[in-house]
């Protein structure tokens, strides 16, 4: 009875050979899409939290709501809005982008030349965006930080 359980028993299968190439998410534009999207959603995510925690502290004290902004009066914070602008646009546009790429075969073939044309768009608002930003940053006049 051990003969033929032994003689039963199959050889090992060979390895797999795993290749990647063809996806959309490894090493490409789609990998850097994805990842991108992920950072700047919790960005957005982190910044909306503060945001909301310190528009709250008004209701708990006029003075400390008012001490909070004051320190968001820098040129700094300036920068950040200028990164935070950055993200939500970024953010938006890759959004788009993938519900192209969900919605219509054409959109998944050519998610390269959309992940290109999303930058230039970004590249494009942002510096519109900043210039304008950072002037009213670091007037002098009523508008600076």
């Amino acid at each position: 009875m051990s003969e033929t359980s032994s003689s039963l028993t199959l050889p090992d299968p060979s390895p797999r050979r795993t290749t990647f190439s063809g996806t959309l998410y490894r090493g490409n534009e789609g990998m850097w899409s994805w990842v991108l999207h992920r950072i700047t959603g919790v960005a957005i995510y982190f910044f909306l939290l503060v945001h909301v925690l310190d528009t709250a502290l008004i209701r708990v004290s006029p003075e400390a709501y008012n001490a909070v902004m004051a320190t968001y009066k820098n040129p700094i914070m300036g920068l950040g809005e200028v990164v935070l602008v950055g993200a939500v646009v970024l953010h938006a546009m890759n959004g788009l982008r993938i519900i192209l790429v969900d919605a219509w075969p054409w959109a998944t073939k050519h998610q390269r030349l959309l992940f290109w044309i999303v930058m230039g768009l970004v590249a494009v608002l942002m510096l519109y965006f900043t210039p304008t930003h950072l002037i009213n940053v670091f007037s002098p006049m009523d508008g600076g930080h």
